[in-house]
């Protein structure tokens, strides 16, 4: 006991990682001067954690002591995927639903609408609202910059894209399987013209289109393609960013980087590889102005 609280394994010597963003400074700076109170005997998760409790974008702390004097130190940050909406205020929030504060909500940030804003730090209660922000998490970051927001209709959670592509989740259950069974149907060049891409049953992922416009056989690729911005368009690059997150374009970009040992495909993933059913929508999709919010 004497020796783990002695002078000769005192901590004096530490290193931070994972730490970013405005606040980088502040939270390396307490998480020194709690280590320092510390020996590599006796590392106190718990006192460290509660060093920076006060930053609600530290998720987690890892710390590892090497003797005699040195701590390093993991930090483990929250970071926002969606601005949650309360009345005219942004708030950026965690896949977890924990509030980041309104200085953190950038304007690419997809939006979801609650009626409550919960105080920097805490998590939001509306269950609606959390299954929609467990399936922005789950996102492929390649196409996060393309997401909208998320709302809930009489289909279910529904992510919206920036081009007016709607997609159906139905519920937070298996969000990489959906967004991987988008890829699929996104992949086939038919879904151009597609209105919306229901992937509520990811092993049966289909796409919609207005009555009468969905492809026949031999003209998939005669509808004109959605578009956005600066002519991108917005089904060819949202369907090469879901790629990469596939088995397959994983495995494509290994070899084409001369890379060996491409990833298995997970179980999740090879369950959604049926995607790609067409559906005539029969008069175009729901009207946004009428779905209810996630908020309420």
């Amino acid at each position: 006991m004497w020796l783990r609280h002695s002078s000769f394994v005192a901590v004096q010597h530490v290193r931070i990682a994972g730490a970013h963003g405005r606040q980088a400074g502040a939270i390396e700076g307490a998480l020194t001067e709690a280590a320092r109170g510390m020996s590599t005997l006796d590392v106190n998760t718990g006192e460290l954690k509660a060093a920076v409790a006060r930053f609600p974008e530290v998720a987690a702390v890892h710390a590892t002591a090497s003797f005699p004097h040195s701590m390093r130190i993991v930090v483990v940050e929250r970071t926002p995927v969606a601005a949650l909406l309360v009345g005219g205020t942004r708030i950026a929030v965690g896949a977890d639903g924990v509030a980041l504060g309104a200085g953190a909500a950038t304007s690419s940030l997809p939006t979801v609408a609650d009626d409550i804003a919960p105080p920097s730090g805490e998590r939001a209660g509306n269950p609606l609202v959390l299954q929609a922000l467990a399936v922005l998490g789950a996102a492929p970051h390649a196409i996060e910059h393309f997401i909208e927001r998320a709302y809930f209709s009489s289909r279910g959670l529904t992510v919206a894209m920036r081009s007016g592509l709607l997609v159906y989740f139905g519920d937070a259950s298996r969000p990489h399987a959906k967004w991987l069974a988008l890829a699929a149907v996104l992949s086939d060049p038919s879904s151009a013209s597609a209105l919306y891409v229901d992937v509520r049953t990811p092993e049966r992922a289909a796409a919609g289109y207005a009555a009468g416009t969905a492809p026949h056989e031999g003209e998939a690729g005669a509808a004109s393609e959605v578009q956005i911005g600066k002519g991108e368009s917005t089904v060819s690059a949202l369907a090469a960013g879901l790629a990469a997150a596939t088995p397959e374009g994983r495995e494509k970009a290994a070899a084409s980087a001369g890379e060996e040992g491409a990833e298995e495909p997970s179980e999740e993933a090879a369950a959604s590889g049926g995607a790609g059913a067409t559906e005539e929508a029969g008069g175009g999709t729901e009207a946004e102005g009428a779905s209810p919010e996630a908020g309420g």
